[in-house]
């Protein structure tokens, strides 16, 4: 028999490398374009070809591909790929035609040549194939390793419209992907979707696992979907294959985008996650942990944050180690959980895997005896928490005023003063610590508390009275910008403000006084002032010069007040009454110092933010950076390494060109997801497409937290710094912070995609009174910068008057 059926063309020998291989691919149920082979011996004596006809008749009416199928061809040492033709389209009446001219191109001289570098000796002719032809929109080939770089967790698709011939003969250029943990095109795609180029990557993994090596593929896509053409071995040298690690990160950034939002520098991600590694040892030491047990956890204290493509994440799995170290966590782990304060839970295979199971017996007496010591320590803690709160005011005032004159100071100096914040204030973070959890605690003991006895009459009574406390600092900057707009515009200021700066209030000096004692004391607030790399008012006021302006021609406004509400009437039993008065209060003064003392965290992080330019200032008077703001792009330890003498590189600058041109290219793309899972190294890939849901829906439902109605304009405010509010329109925003104050005291309500009831822009909204939804999801999507919006602050419903502007 001179034709062998595509189920039979299991022999190398007898039908060739390609053919066999086509044959285990359809045994393996991938369906390849039907086939059929016809041996190399049979075109020897240019006889008929017996039993042609039928087998050609069995594949269709064609037309069909015509190739060859060495018995070396698409080997693991030998791919012969391009050396001997291939014919397309070929139509019926002329397959037997083309059948031997393929069979004739094995005594080229090109495949001489070829088989002579390889040292083979000989010339023979190839089997053939006959195939379906597909009518390919798209094709081309694929690699289920990288050639190039030889990594194996990695696929590279190349595709071209049409038929894949002009690609794999070197005719044309592809549309190059790589795809890993995500798909990625090297230019923008024109020939595949990403799901499409994974598909294919899918494919490719899959022909790696029939072969047992890593495969090069060809593929097509017609009307009917994908098709693989042929497979073989990749002859280049690949990297050993890395050992298993299925050990689970994920990042997530639903509460930490609030305080870091977009692209964040290498200093302030290092100083953060120093920052974060000193605060919570200090504070699962607080609710009773032991130092040894802190100490055999150094690891997950120093990991409690991820950068992700220049964005900061929390390292979820970490965050629930440190809270299983908490006492009663074996009593209550879904209660416990929810003090994460994420969107989506946590997986079986995290929480299953970390800290005791639940306690039992002995064990469980044991564990409420370590809860209730922690108890009686944290209930000792609000006892003198106005003795911590005094002491950690007099360190921190002491460090801050006391401090050195950082235009003067040397690099030994200011290495110095940044050592002194550590030791003095962030290893001593008690009084916020304690604080903000009495805060949390207290703010959910008194809002479960309100609607168990008064049901969602209660909720409305909380939110009402959380505002209105006059000492609490987040209102202080509306209250003064108000009053400064005031006095530009009964001294006609409006225009002259936005024209010429500061300039413009020399001839008002009352005015100016009021400016630069702003500056003075709010200085270091600006939009994203965690963020060390940002600009403060003290280096550009024209945001709080624009607020005073908008303020000066919405004119006078009333102060928001408040009055008690009538408890008696709400509480006929005394008992009851005394507790809620009791609880709101000790409440109202939680949430006040939580914001007072986050108030004392920018003056740090600002104190800070001096120091290093300061250093970058040195360095770049030195030769050792280009200017002074390049020291953001170094980490912490870089910065005091080149003072203090342990850096590891005397080039700071090519660190800094480095970091400069991954952080330009990243800021160029699109923020990654919320959430990130990944598997062994916890290096997160690079997303060049994160799709967004378009919710065309009216009306929607998320947490108000500041009562009231308003229907008015809405604008999308992205960057406070480019873009203005005017007065009485609606602030729909991704995220704020207390650096959107001028933006703030514009709005007639507020809408925001993050946040929690004890977020910034809640409290801030309670002490304005005016109505505000957090927690909508897409918000900045889902809204038409200029529509019109019903913001309903104490339902959190918003509805959006489509068509309205």
């Amino acid at each position: 028999m001179v034709i062998v059926l595509q189920d039979q063309a299991r022999d190398v020998a007898d039908v060739g490398g390609k053919a066999a291989a086509l044959s285990r691919l359809a045994e393996n149920g991938f369906a390849p374009p039907a086939f059929f082979v016809i041996r190399a011996e049979a075109f020897d004596t240019g006889a008929p070809l017996a039993g042609f006809a039928d087998a050609l008749e069995k594949l269709g009416a064609g037309p069909f591909a015509v190739r060859s199928s060495a018995r070396q061809e698409d080997g693991a040492a030998h791919s012969h790929a391009g050396q001997f033709d291939t014919l397309l389209n070929v139509p019926a009446r002329g397959v037997e035609v083309a059948a031997r001219r393929v069979w004739q191109s094995g005594f080229s001289e090109t495949v001489a040549t070829y088989r002579a570098l390889k040292a083979q000796t000989g010339a023979e002719g190839p089997a053939v194939i006959v195939q379906r032809m597909i009518d390919a929109r798209a094709a081309g080939v694929a690699f289920s390793a990288d050639p190039v770089t030889g990594r194996r967790d990695r696929v590279v698709v190349s595709a071209i419209a049409g038929l894949g011939e002009r690609l794999v003969s070197g005719e044309a250029d592809g549309e190059d992907w790589t795809i890993g943990a995500t798909a990625q095109c090297a230019t923008v795609p024109a020939v595949l979707t990403v799901a499409q180029a994974e598909q294919i990557a899918a494919l490719a993994r899959r022909a790696e696992d029939v072969f047992g090596a890593p495969q090069d593929i060809e593929w097509a896509i017609d009307d009917e979907g994908l098709h693989i053409l042929q497979s073989r071995p990749i002859t280049t040298p690949l990297l050993p294959r890395p050992n298993d690690d299925t050990a689970l990160t994920i990042f997530d950034n639903s509460n930490i985008v609030e305080s870091y939002p977009g692209m964040v520098s290498p200093l302030t991600y290092s100083f953060a996650v120093h920052v974060y590694a000193r605060v919570y040892r200090a504070f699962v030491a607080l609710l009773g942990v032991p130092d040894h047990i802190i100490t055999a956890n150094s690891a997950v204290f120093g990991n409690m944050l991820g950068r992700v493509d220049g964005r900061v994440y929390y390292n979820l799995v970490n965050w629930y180690r440190a809270l299983a170290l908490l006492p009663g966590f074996s009593l209550n782990r879904a209660y416990m959980e929810t003090m994460m304060g994420v969107d989506t839970p946590m997986p079986p295979e995290v929480t299953d895997s970390i800290g005791p199971p639940p306690a039992k017996g002995g064990a469980r007496i044991l564990e409420y005896a370590r809860l209730a010591r922690a108890g009686v320590g944290l209930v000792w803690q609000a006892i003198v928490l106005p003795r911590t709160r005094r002491r950690f005011y007099t360190r921190l005032n002491a460090a801050l005023d006391g401090g050195v004159d950082v235009a003067r100071a040397g690099p030994t100096a200011l290495a110095a003063e940044y050592r002194k914040i550590e030791s003095t204030l962030l290893d001593r973070w008690d009084a916020p610590l304690v604080n903000d959890f009495l805060c949390m605690i207290a703010f959910g003991a008194s809002r479960n508390l309100l609607e168990k006895w008064l049901g969602p009459q209660g909720l409305t009574l909380h939110n009402d009275v959380m505002i209105g406390q006059g000492d609490i600092i987040s209102a202080e900057p509306a209250q003064r910008i108000m009053k400064m707009g005031q006095m530009a515009r009964a001294a006609g200021l409006d225009a002259g403000l936005i024209a010429d700066g500061m300039a413009s209030l020399d001839a008002h000096p009352d005015l100016r006084r009021e400016v630069e004692s702003y500056l003075e004391k709010f200085g270091d607030r600006c939009t994203e002032e965690l963020k060390l790399e940002s600009l403060t008012l003290r280096d550009d006021p024209s945001s709080l010069l624009a607020a005073i302006v908008a303020s000066a021609q919405r004119g006078a406004q009333d102060t928001h007040k408040t009055k008690d509400p009538d408890w008696r009437a709400l509480f006929a039993n005394p008992f009851k009454r005394m507790i809620a008065k009791g609880l709101i209060a000790w409440t109202k003064n939680r949430v006040r110092d939580r914001e007072n003392l986050r108030f004392e965290r920018t003056r740090i992080f600002g104190h800070a933010r001096r120091v290093f330019l300061a250093l970058g200032r040195e360095f770049a008077a030195r030769g050792l950076l280009e200017s002074p703001r390049d020291v953001f792009h170094l980490t912490t330890s870089e910065v005091l390494g080149a003072v203090e003498g342990f850096g590891l590189s005397g080039d700071l600058k090519s660190l800094v060109n480095l970091r400069k041109a991954e952080d330009t290219a990243a800021a160029q793309r699109p923020d990654p997801p919320e959430r990130i899972e990944l598997r062994g190294p916890a290096i997160a890939p690079i997303w060049s497409d994160v799709p967004v849901t378009q919710d065309q829906s009216a009306r929607r439902k998320a947490t108000g937290c500041s009562a009231g109605r308003v229907t008015a304009v809405a604008r999308v405010i992205r960057d406070p710094r480019t873009q203005s509010l005017a007065a009485g329109e609606i602030l729909v925003a991704r995220h704020t912070d207390p650096g959107w104050i001028a933006v703030f005291s514009n709005a007639s309500a507020i809408v925001v995609e993050r946040g929690s009831l004890l977020s910034h822009s809640a409290i801030v909204a309670r002490e304005l009174g005016i109505p505000c939804v957090v927690g909508l999801k897409g918000a900045t999507h889902w809204v038409a910068d200029g529509e019109t919006l019903t913001v309903d602050g104490a339902t959190g419903e918003v509805e959006r008057h489509i068509g309205e502007v």
